[in-house]
């Protein structure tokens, strides 16, 4: 039997550092950075972000975790996303999957949730 996408992942450390790797890249990817660099004037609603978003995918991916944060309809809720942010933001996610020395297989899954969130976070 195959380990579950969370262990896979690297468990909670694991998704920290990505998480945290994502939203570094996203600061400096020329694209989105206008909708996350404001976060660095108020590093306590960065963390809550940051925290929310490793429990949403350790949820997502098989943890006993409970994601206590709003659904992705209403946390991207007038935000207007569109396609190409969306997919910069892919870009940035697999950026540091790789950076991780993460699998294929497992770089295939997350681009599944990944695909299946996208009409909940875009044109919102």
């Amino acid at each position: 039997m195959s380990k579950m996408l969370f262990e896979r992942l690297g468990g909670k450390e694991g998704i920290t550092k990505i998480v945290d790797d994502v939203v570094d890249a996203h600061m400096n990817n020329p694209a989105i950075s206008s909708r996350f660099l404001p976060y660095l004037e108020t590093p306590e609603k960065l963390a809550i972000v940051k925290q929310h978003t490793v429990d949403f995918f350790s949820a997502g991916s098989g943890a006993p975790v409970t994601y206590n944060g709003r659904d992705m309809p209403e946390a991207h809720r007038g935000m207007n996303i569109s396609a190409a942010e969306y997919m910069h933001a892919i870009d940035d996610i697999f950026l540091a999957l790789d950076k991780h020395r993460i699998d294929d297989e497992t770089k295939k899954d997350v681009l599944f949730i990944l695909w299946s969130l996208k009409g909940m976070i875009m044109g919102r």
